[in-house]
């Protein structure tokens, strides 16, 4: 060492000067990951090409627009140098070479109990004008895979407040059920009667692709004030991009799942299960994957599947998600492939039938068409004995209703259909109910008893 120069730094004007440089030596030993910009390339539709740069699927990219607001999208394919892109918001003014910069990592959802009575987008911005939300846990956008046999068995019923599926089509804590519908028939009442009614700790609704008048009336009229003080609602109307719409239906199973793992007992409503498919096959189709089923690509039912296996039971019994999935059966159709695929998945399914709301009864349940897979596992077998005799006589009362029109019934005949002639009035009277009103488990099951006889059966 220079002999002239050790004196000056063992002086305390070089040492404060060293001090001063030790937060820079420290960054120098943990450099940040240089960012590499790309270029926007094209756009074709609602998709974003990229070049430049590279990133890996489901990370996040910012597009910055030199005429207006910056937009951030999501990496949904690659293609060689390009990347493609869906954007999350309004992709109006972008321009040809504008800079596109990889921000890495997939999705996460902030969650918290901040969360209860509140409404958010599907990037989790609130909607509701109460103000931010402050959350410090985040959760995986898409879940983490839980050990299939690490789940507890679905043993117990859950009370939904209505009369003919708690009797007929018991519903188990932790199951996944669809609701099939056309459109008209009653389905968002028929939720809006479970969210009352059911005995959830929690309830988070995902409103996926459906109109954005139906979310207001959703908030005010059918959960109110004391539900929403127990609700979380994800809104995510038809005019959002699809990515958001994905995204959407994410985030509400994501929260659900937070809630389960703090031990609660969750309700998740998604409605829908179709629109959550349809924003899938739209970005799909815009990165070139061939159509199908009925212009519907493969991935779209490998989705499926990924979306709905994240609800259930928690970890050996430690909470659960209880989910009704709303399937749009499209042109009445109930053999449409998301219908036929959602079908397969799910715990059982709940078929709303436009003939029942026809005649004006609701909730519009077609009992011979719908079916509780765990209800076996959950109810007494004397209940299951009294359901079947009353499917038994409502279907052989429908299959001879042609005999009824023409006037070609002739009492006594067939004691069989006498008995479904007399037991018709008390059979439509049990599966309607006032939306207003609920009915208990225990009820439901005594009047299921009364309208077939129960005490004749047993003897």
């Amino acid at each position: 060492m220079n002999p002239q120069i050790a004196p000056w730094l063992n002086s305390t004007p070089s040492r404060r000067w060293c001090a001063d440089l030790v937060p820079y030596f420290e960054r120098l030993a943990e450099p940040p990951a240089v960012a590499v910009e790309g270029k926007l390339s094209r756009m074709v539709g609602l998709t974003l090409e990229a070049v430049g740069c590279q990133a890996a699927i489901g990370d996040r990219c910012r597009v910055y627009n030199p005429g207006g607001v910056d937009v951030d999208a999501e990496v949904v394919g690659f293609s060689g140098e390009r990347l493609f892109l869906m954007p999350t918001g309004i992709p109006r003014g972008l321009s040809p070479n504008a800079r596109v910069i990889p921000l890495g990592g997939a999705g996460d959802v902030a969650v918290g109990e901040a969360l209860l009575g509140r409404v958010l987008d599907g990037s989790g911005r609130p909607l509701d004008s109460r103000g931010p939300l402050h959350l410090n846990e985040r959760r995986p956008l898409y879940g983490e895979m839980i050990n299939p046999l690490q789940r507890a068995v679905i043993s117990e019923p859950l009370d939904v407040g209505v009369r003919s599926i708690n009797a007929l089509l018991t519903v188990g804590r932790g199951q996944r059920i669809g609701l099939f519908a056309p459109s008209g028939v009653g389905k968002s009442v028929l939720l809006g009667m479970m969210t009352r009614f059911t005995d959830a700790d929690v309830i988070v609704v995902g409103l996926i692709g459906e109109r954005g008048r139906e979310v207001k009336e959703f908030i005010e009229e059918i959960l109110g004030e004391a539900g929403m003080a127990r609700a979380v609602v994800v809104a995510t109307p038809a005019d959002n991009p699809p990515l958001m719409r994905m995204h959407g239906a994410a985030m509400a199973t994501s929260i659900a799942e937070y809630f389960r793992d703090t031990g609660r007992h969750v309700l998740l409503l998604m409605d829908s299960l179709t629109r959550y498919a349809q924003a899938n096959r739209e970005i799909a189709l815009t990165i070139g994957e061939p159509p199908a089923t009925r212009g519907f690509p493969p991935s779209v039912f490998a989705r499926l599947p990924q979306l709905v296996e994240r609800a259930g039971m928690g970890v050996g019994g430690h909470g659960s998600i209880t989910a009704f999935y709303t399937v749009l059966t499209e042109a009445d159709d109930p053999n449409d492939p998301v219908a036929d695929s959602a079908r397969a998945i799910l715990d059982g399914h709940i078929v709303l039938s436009r003939r029942l709301a026809e005649r004006g009864l609701y909730p519009a349940i077609d009992i011979e068409a719908s079916i509780s897979r765990v209800m076996s596992q959950v109810v007494g077998d004397r209940q299951l004995k009294y359901a079947r005799a009353l499917k038994h006589f409502y279907s052989l009362y429908e299959q001879n209703s042609d005999l009824f029109n023409v006037g070609a019934y002739q009492r006594g005949a067939n004691p069989e259909l006498d008995s479904a002639v007399a037991m018709r009035p008390q059979i439509l009277q049990f599966l309607g109910q006032d939306r207003r009103s609920a009915v208990n488990f225990n009820d439901a099951v005594t009047a299921l008893a009364t309208v077939t006889g129960g005490d004749i059966l047993d003897s």
